[in-house]
């Protein structure tokens, strides 16, 4: 698939991010974020994007109330734009809040896959791991975590958590560089 139509696919995404956004602030960082983007695609061969993205199913078209038409997401593109949201994945490190955020999990032997690929995804976050099944990162990442749990289906079996104090702080801080 083109670099164009996953973009189309990710801004239709946003979309869908811009209706579960709640805080002023969390909107107004997703329009821009689409509003930029948007700006970057060549508009000369937007059309025929748009096109092969409704001839392969991943959006669709839809008739509004006034006679007007419009492209939506189905759940094939969904799913497509959430792979690539997923392998695009980042999580910014701004300035050092003293805190240490943590996931655990208990995953159940019937998502082994599911329990290795999030620990995979983990790491290369930039996570450390503190046991087999617990990660620390000193950044606030609270959104990405919830993203990829979504992602995987696990919500009933991944924690996440934010702490001051951990006896290993001293060992963290030079790991990640904080000291």
């Amino acid at each position: 698939m083109s670099p164009t139509n996953q973009k189309i696919l990710l801004l239709l995404l946003g979309g869908i991010a811009l209706g579960c956004a709640y805080l002023p602030h969390q909107q107004r960082s997703v329009l821009r974020d689409i509003s930029r983007e948007w700006k970057r695609i060549n508009s000369t061969n937007l059309q025929k994007n748009i096109h092969s993205l409704h001839e392969s199913k991943l959006i669709t078209l839809q008739e509004l109330p006034g006679g007007d038409y419009t492209y939506i997401l189905s759940d094939k593109g969904k799913a497509k734009a959430l792979t690539y949201k997923f392998q695009e994945m980042r999580i910014s490190k701004h300035r050092w809040d003293k805190k240490w955020r943590f996931v655990s999990f208990d995953v159940p032997e019937d998502y082994r896959k599911g329990r290795d690929a999030l620990r995979a995804k983990l790491r290369t976050l930039g996570f450390q791991e503190l046991q087999k099944s617990v990660f620390v990162f000193p950044y606030e990442c609270q959104e990405e975590i919830e993203f990829l749990i979504k992602f995987f289906g696990m919500k009933k079996y991944v924690r996440y958590g934010v702490i001051e104090f951990i006896d290993n702080d001293l060992q963290l801080r030079k790991t990640f560089g904080l000291t």
